[in-house]
């Protein structure tokens, strides 16, 4: 079953105050802050609704709070894909599943970034399979898209700060209906 942008902005308004696992922000706030990060960093329609989606699949299901604690890695990053294929195109999908291997591949050629996560983040990252080796990583980065996914992650990880003033959820799904299919 494919969902609507208006399906969309009806899951983040029954499940989006609930806490972001382990971090300081909710989870409607922390998709606005990607989402917000990725248009200051002059993102295009595209990438931006990828940044405000990347985390659907944790609203998608329900885990119970912080999930990693109970050592479930809950693949949020491809649970929302069959929903989103229908409305949405490659970049976007691309963006969204491999935001969890850009973490991984981060890991390994960005030094100091590990240490940087999350407690939260560094926990799912075991249970994600960990830090990519060296031909992991690069197989991961010959992908189409990876480096886009390489830009979301790094809009994921600073999208966790409590109180930033941000524009609302309309705002995004408009940029979001731009570049839906039928748009």
């Amino acid at each position: 079953m494919a969902l609507t942008l208006e399906d969309i902005e009806a899951v983040f308004a029954a499940r989006g105050a609930e806490q972001y696992a382990g971090e300081p922000v909710t989870q409607q706030e922390h998709a606005l802050q990607a989402a917000w990060l990725a248009e200051q960093a002059g993102a295009d329609d595209e990438l931006v609704t990828a940044a405000l989606l990347h985390d659907l699949g944790h609203l998608l299901a329900d885990h119970g709070a912080t999930p990693t604690l109970r050592g479930i890695d809950d693949l949020h990053q491809y649970l929302a894909l069959p929903f989103l294929r229908p409305l949405f195109g490659e970049r976007v999908l691309n963006a969204i599943a491999r935001h969890v291997d850009a973490k991984r591949y981060l890991c390994a050629v960005r030094p100091g970034y590990h240490a940087a996560l999350s407690t939260d983040s560094q926990r799912s990252l075991r249970l994600q399979g960990g830090v990519f080796d060296a031909a992991q990583a690069q197989a991961f980065i010959a992908q189409p898209h990876a480096q886009e996914a390489v830009a979301l992650r790094l809009w994921d990880d600073a999208a966790k700060a409590p109180g930033l003033a941000m524009p609302p959820l309309a705002h995004y799904l408009a940029r979001a209906r731009r570049c839906a299919a039928g748009g």
